[in-house]
């Protein structure tokens, strides 16, 4: 019996400017977006109705009921098919990486490739979470809009990366809810082509995380890590999406600077790999 199998990598928001709040209450963004060779799986086989199975050593952090956005991405593709799917859970929970995004992209894909289906368009995608659009691109992009508004962007430089969450969780609204200015400026109209890494880093350090502030006043702990990241040889330290995860990026040694700060941080998540699709 036919089985698809499919990574779904973490996303990393290298900048994340929030530019304005539609009527609705949904937040506007622009953000420049890329993927790490660190994530979850899942995968999909032929059956007689949809189902979950949970597995991984992040799985406690997640129920396997329908309103799991794996299967609800299942429904939304399929919602004529089965299919067993299995989840294997290696990022954290609600963490600011997209890993329901992605599980939920990668489900997507999966069942895409069993039936022979095509994917939604991503406005359609939206309603599983505002990532996904961004997540069944999984490479380098600027997202902008609510997260539907993609635009692919050339390989970025070559780079390792480490990612680090404390454990401790950070209520998206709440840290929405907690911005003080909301219609900050976004990016340069035209994001500039880096040929190395350390002239992508040169150029983040002049961008933003809105989000940073108010997540760090929810969660002082997020500071203790940009702090221990900066220890550190890397290039850029930032933290993802409204967090509690942050990260840095390194020419080479994030396998090494790892070891150190979960040596010295057992408590914490800590994870070394590398950027997808790099020059």
């Amino acid at each position: 019996m036919t089985t698809v199998k499919v990574f779904a990598p973490a996303k990393i928001n290298l900048t994340l400017h929030i530019t304005g709040q539609r009527a609705d209450g949904y937040h506007l963004l622009d953000s420049l977006v890329c993927f790490a060779d660190i994530g979850d799986h899942v995968s999909a086989t032929p059956a007689d109705a949809h189902s979950l199975t949970l597995e991984g050593p992040e799985a406690k952090g997640l129920k396997g009921e329908g309103d799991n956005l794996v299967l609800r991405a299942a429904q939304l593709i399929a919602p004529d098919r089965g299919a067993a799917l299995r989840l294997t859970k290696n990022l954290p929970v609600a963490s600011g990486i997209g890993g329901g995004s992605a599980d939920a992209a990668a489900a997507l894909k999966a069942l895409g490739q069993l039936f022979e289906l095509n994917l939604p368009e991503a406005s359609a995608t939206l309603a599983l979470g505002a990532d996904v659009p961004a997540c069944l691109t999984a490479q380098p992009l600027r997202m902008r809009g609510v997260g539907e508004i993609i635009t692919p962007l050339p390989a970025l430089p070559a780079a390792e990366i480490i990612l680090i969450n404390p454990r401790v969780a950070v209520s998206t609204p709440a840290v929405f809810a907690a911005l003080e200015q909301k219609d900050n400026a976004p990016m340069s109209e035209k994001l500039p082509v880096w040929e190395t890494l350390d002239e992508m880093a040169a150029w983040l350090d002049h961008q933003r995380n809105d989000l940073r502030p108010p997540a760090i006043a929810q969660q002082p702990v997020i500071e203790e890590v940009l702090s221990a990241l900066r220890s550190t040889q890397a290039c850029f330290v930032g933290m993802s999406g409204s967090g509690a995860t942050c990260f840095a990026l390194y020419p080479k040694g994030a396998v090494e600077a790892a070891s150190v700060l979960r040596n010295a941080r057992p408590e914490w998540w800590v994870q070394a790999g590398a950027l997808l699709s790099v020059s």
